[in-house]
């Protein structure tokens, strides 16, 4: 009998998706790591590689993943030369958490929680209550912000305790509800310039016996969105922070720990049909769908009520060996969030969700239109989106 000249495609099972390290190596540990060193009560060390320090600064870089930095030893000479300093001096790196993505990285930095818990699991995702689509980034349409996450940042607890506690960012953050719900807590300085925030964030965190410093840097993400991680532009900006990163080293003040993190990898998607994949445009990923939610390389799925099993079914025979697609209780007991989800949380999930595996995206042409014309993408369970460094300079 002649062999078949055909196989049967392989559908990427949810269970196979790479799980971030909550509890021990993501984001969401940092913090607490941090703080429970500095003897705030009711947290607990979950990084186990790291030494305490009586000051603590967080410099996180916007979109900056452990990849690039590996990659560009030239653009970065400071940032590369720390990678073996990275997770407590092991030369590893950590875990965004899912989806790696902004709003969802920082509300995991700030509270200290995983995405199941804070609540904030994807870059827009459906209010139960409305039944609307929330962009957690932009945090429209507008949603009382202690609602949506209720619990307090590791910052609040930190200054509760009489650590010196401040963050260190662009002006125009200090009052979004992003921060509010994420960052706040202390005193928050807004400064323009990346300069200025790497000398304020020093001379905050020399200012106490126990401080908690936090400063931000977003334009490597800016740049990397639009113009991709292999133009000019964006090998412009990492050079930029690699000094601005090193400005911030050179300043620490004594008994000081500098960690360099950041919210997720970038990836570059090119501009073609294989590898965007047009849901306003595709008649049968859109059958049975109500809503579309999340982003590119990581999509909620919202189906119309009574057809979640056939939204299923067609978008795993149609993404399943580009993507891990998996209905919500899949996703969840695989652990894509957490390793619990609250119950205020599941409805905001997707019936359906889907996480790029291959170097391909979901885009909506129509719906999306800025964020189907970015260049580079991030969301995804891949290494290249999800390792941060945590690099480390001591004083």
């Amino acid at each position: 009998m002649a062999q078949q000249a055909w196989q049967d495609p392989v559908l990427l099972a949810p269970g196979s998706a790479p799980v971030p390290e909550y509890g021990s190596g993501s984001l969401a540990d940092l913090l607490p790591t941090l703080a429970a060193g500095q003897g705030v009560p009711g947290l607990e060390a979950r990084i186990a590689e790291l030494t305490p320090a009586d000051r603590n600064c967080v410099f996180l870089i916007d979109g900056l993943g452990w990849e690039q930095i590996k990659a560009h030893p030239d653009e970065a000479p400071f940032l590369h030369s720390l990678l073996p300093t990275s997770r407590g001096g092991t030369g590893r790196p950590v875990t965004a958490g899912f989806p790696s993505t902004t709003a969802t990285s920082l509300a995991s930095v700030g509270t200290g929680l995983p995405p199941g818990e804070h609540g904030l699991p994807g870059y827009t995702v459906r209010n139960p209550e409305t039944g609307e689509l929330m962009n957690q980034l932009r945090w429209k349409p507008w949603t009382a912000p202690k609602v949506w996450q209720p619990h307090p940042t590791v910052f609040r607890l930190a200054d509760a305790a009489g650590v010196r506690t401040a963050q260190v960012s662009a002006p125009s953050f200090e009052q979004t509800p992003l921060t509010k719900v994420a960052l706040s807590g202390g005193s928050f300085v807004g400064r323009l310039s990346g300069e200025e925030r790497m000398d304020v964030a020093a001379e905050r965190l020399g200012a106490g016996d126990r401080s908690l410093v936090y400063t931000y840097y977003s334009e490597v993400d800016g740049k990397g969105h639009r113009f991709g991680i292999d133009s000019d532009a964006w090998r412009g900006q990492l050079m930029y922070v690699d000094g601005l990163a090193q400005r911030l080293a050179e300043q620490l003040p004594p008994r000081s720990a500098l960690y360099i993190t950041a919210d997720h990898g970038m990836i570059d998607i090119p501009f073609d049909e294989q590898s965007r994949i047009d849901f306003d445009e595709d008649w049968e990923l859109r059958a049975g769908v109500a809503l579309l939610g999340g982003e590119g390389r990581a999509r909620h799925v919202y189906a119309v009520p009574g057809a979640e099993a056939d939204v299923l079914t067609v978008w795993r025979e149609v993404l399943g060996e580009q993507f891990w697609v998996a209905s919500r209780d899949e996703a969840v007991a695989a652990g894509w969030f957490g390793p619990r989800v609250d119950e205020r949380v599941y409805g905001r999930i997707g019936d359906v969700v889907a996480a790029a595996h291959d170097d391909v995206v979901i885009t909506a042409s129509v719906h999306e239109p800025h964020e189907s014309a970015m260049a580079g993408m991030h969301g995804s369970l891949t290494a290249v989106e999800q390792l941060v460094p945590l690099l480390e300079v001591r004083s």
